[in-house]
């Protein structure tokens, strides 16, 4: 009798996981996504005294007021969330996503709320500085100090101004603007840098934290300089930080000892990637860059797919086949090369990797539309040990936003299937 049962539990496992790895692209982002929405709370709480509030307008003032619900945070990984949404509303036609993004920009920029935030920020830098600023809800709004701050949440914002213009927006999109041009650190060739660990260390991640926002003011603006400036971060930061005996991206550079980092972290290869695609996808087709940048993300494209794992996902660092496989980084390099073959920057049979890839997905994200192996985030160390340790999270706009992303662009990818290789053949011979 254990024995059926044991038979009967196992077929059931089997059972679910077949069904999470049958559920297609489109059906796991609608079920993210509206797990999302439903999450999402708009409240504010005292966490000293448990209270909950939705307006903070008859509110006394506390310092232990914040914000109840991590989707309604300031932060570049909601930017990330922002973005997928809106573009699951445009793939699906579904105007809710847009909707939601709308409402959760409308709740921050309540100037009733803005002035209660800025107000706990305020006495915070007076009382404690920076340390006890980094408690509060919002606080980089105000603080407006690193791309972390304002870049892919000034990136969204641009992208919902486009459909819903509003003087809140667009003067926050300025501020950003100007904070980039003028007061983001950058080296004497205008390569973007941080203060830290080392003065002026160059981090992949920034790729995305910048171009994102910079593609996007191209777009929004019709203004070159800022894909020259895109194009031009793309092309140094490959100088800096590519490893061509791996053919892979180093997580960073210190430009004051000139070493470079000792990991190739998937997330961190994922964020370039990701920016080159967002680039490409805004960039004047004649724009005297463009073949050089396309150049640079075929270079990228061929040497990651060279580090992918046998279940379809990359590891937590690309050439450590003992690290976890991990889902962000995964996922940016799904979303970059469907949208790299889709737009004819890539060989259609790079579409293979990113069905791979999608399959290895889907393992690591539930029929609830749970999204799980989330690497949380990973600052810089001078040990591989702190990348292989880093702790893994579920449901975190850190993961989601790119999952979602690499989702919706799976949803009208072509499949390899379908691609005869006489075509290809005749393609590349019209071609030339």
């Amino acid at each position: 009798m254990k024995k059926i049962h044991l038979l009967a539990a196992l077929l059931i496992a089997a059972s679910g996981l077949q069904a999470q790895t049958k559920m297609s692209a489109r059906e796991a982002a609608i079920k993210i996504a509206d797990r999302i929405l439903a999450s999402t709370t708009y409240e504010f709480k005292n966490t000293k005294t448990g209270e909950t509030y939705k307006s903070l307008k008859k509110v006394p003032f506390s310092m232990d007021v914040k914000v109840n619900c991590k989707y309604n945070n300031w932060h570049y990984t909601n930017g990330v969330t922002n973005i997928a949404l809106m573009e699951l509303a445009d793939k699906t036609g579904d105007k809710k996503y847009d909707d939601y993004v709308l409402r959760n920009m409308n709740f921050v920029f309540n100037e009733g709320n803005l002035e209660y935030f800025k107000k706990q920020y305020d006495t915070a830098m007076k009382e404690g500085g920076w340390n006890a600023v980094r408690k509060l809800s919002w606080h980089m709004i105000f603080r407006n100090k690193r791309l972390d701050d304002n870049g892919p949440m000034g990136a969204s914002l641009i992208d919902l101004q486009m459909k819903h213009p509003n003087k809140a927006f667009l003067d926050y999109i300025n501020v950003t603007d100007e904070h980039l041009r003028y007061a983001e650190p950058r080296l004497a060739d205008g390569t973007i840098a941080r203060i830290w660990p080392h003065i002026n260390t160059i981090w992949a991640d920034d790729a995305f934290m910048a171009i994102s926002f910079l593609a996007r003011m191209g777009e929004f603006t019709g203004d070159n300089r800022y894909f020259d400036d895109a194009a031009n971060q793309v092309l140094n930061y490959t100088r800096y930080l590519w490893c061509p005996e791996k053919q892979i991206y180093y997580h960073c550079y210190h430009t004051d000892n000139k070493e470079h980092g000792v990991a190739h972290w998937s997330r961190a290869n994922g964020w370039i990637f990701m920016a080159q695609a967002d680039l490409l996808s805004r960039m004047p087709k004649d724009h005297p860059l463009r073949e050089a940048v396309i150049e640079n993300f075929r270079q990228q494209a061929s040497g990651v797919a060279r580090y992918q794992g046998k279940n379809g996902l990359w590891h937590q660092l690309l050439d450590k086949e003992d690290s976890y496989e991990e889902i962000t980084g995964t996922a940016m390099f799904v979303f970059g090369i469907a949208r790299g073959v889709k737009e004819g920057w890539l060989h259609p049979d790079f579409i293979y990797v990113a069905e791979q890839g999608l399959k290895g997905m889907m393992k690591k994200i539930t029929d609830n539309g749970d999204v799980t192996a989330i690497c949380v985030g990973t600052g810089i160390m001078p040990s591989a040990t702190f990348y292989y340790n880093r702790p893994t999270q579920t449901n975190d706009p850190m993961g989601e936003g790119p999952v979602l992303r690499a989702l919706i662009e799976m949803i009208d990818a072509p499949r390899y299937t379908e691609i005869k290789a006489e075509e290809q053949y005749d393609k590349i011979v019209i071609k030339k």
